[in-house]
């Protein structure tokens, strides 16, 4: 019986709290990969919405110059 008690408080984490926990190490700390991946998406509607992103290649193209792409 004193197995049972501790089954229901694993449970109240809930999903978005184990969504938020994907990709954790186990020092509570998020693969970078997984950060970029996480943070991406929202800066490029950042960059298109603000009108930022002809300055993103600009800059993309000014670097790919140097490194000699």
């Amino acid at each position: 019986m004193a197995h049972t008690a501790e089954r229901p408080a694993a449970r109240t984490r809930g999903r978005l709290a184990d969504l938020a926990a994907l990709g954790t190490r186990p020092g509570d700390r998020r693969h970078p990969l997984v950060a970029a991946v996480m943070v991406l998406p929202l800066a490029v509607l950042l960059a298109v919405v603000f009108g930022g992103a002809e300055a993103v290649i600009t800059q993309a193209s000014s670097v790919a110059g140097l490194l000699g792409f």
